[in-house]
């Protein structure tokens, strides 16, 4: 299952509100890049065919771009260095090619390998992969969000906000969750994705793959 979170503005990512150097872009001629859309394929809404997508991004003159599952991953080669106007390429490439406008969200490599690192789950036995969701915000949502996100009753699921990352733990599974989702868009009030561990750890192993490659 996926959860998305609706962006302010349909159709357009907003400017974080701070934007760090980290979020901004990184250094080097050629980068590894992850990317994830939002609300494709869902509920047989904003369809795109992976092969379709691959397409795009290589006319986008991106690089090798390798895609995960039907959900909208993406992982690339570029040589752009600001990753705000990567992610207003890339919406606007979808939006002319497939007629809608999905909220982007990337990642630096390593930006993921930190996510997995900061797992607030990792260290606790019993926990199944497949029930724990990383939800990638498209920025921090800020002091005020993140205390009244900690007021919200989510038991039996488990929340733990860090930065630009929403982990939520599903003990009895995402089918029928007791968390209201609604409550969470409207208290973070910033667009996001998530994705559930199984998936975050692929995407670090093809993102390796193709750093590997390069090198």
């Amino acid at each position: 299952m996926i959860y998305t979170l609706a962006a302010p503005v349909p159709g357009f990512l907003p400017l974080p509100r701070a934007v760090s150097r980290a979020e901004r872009g990184y250094t080097g001629a050629m980068a590894v890049v992850i990317s994830m859309l939002c609300a494709v394929n869902v509920g047989g809404h904003n369809r795109i065919k992976m092969d379709a997508l691959r397409a795009l991004y290589e006319s986008l003159k991106f690089r090798d771009p390798q895609t995960y599952v039907q959900s909208g991953n993406v992982v690339f080669r570029t040589g752009e260095r600001d990753l705000i106007l990567l992610t207003r390429r890339i919406q606007s490439g979808i939006a002319r090619k497939f007629g809608f406008a999905p909220d982007v969200i990337l990642r630096t490599p390593s930006e993921l390998r930190d996510v997995i690192a900061r797992n607030p789950f990792a260290k606790r036995r019993g926990i199944e992969p497949s029930k724990l969701l990383v939800t990638f915000l498209a920025s921090d949502p800020g002091a005020e969000a993140r205390e009244k996100l900690l007021n919200l009753k989510t038991d039996p699921e488990e929340l733990r906000l860090d930065g630009r990352e929403l982990y939520i733990y599903f003990p009895n599974g995402m089918a029928r969750p007791k968390l209201s989702w609604a409550a969470i868009q409207k208290t973070l009030k910033t667009p996001g994705t998530g994705r559930n561990w199984n998936s975050v750890t692929k995407l670090l192993e093809i993102t390796e793959q193709l750093e590997a490659a390069e090198a």
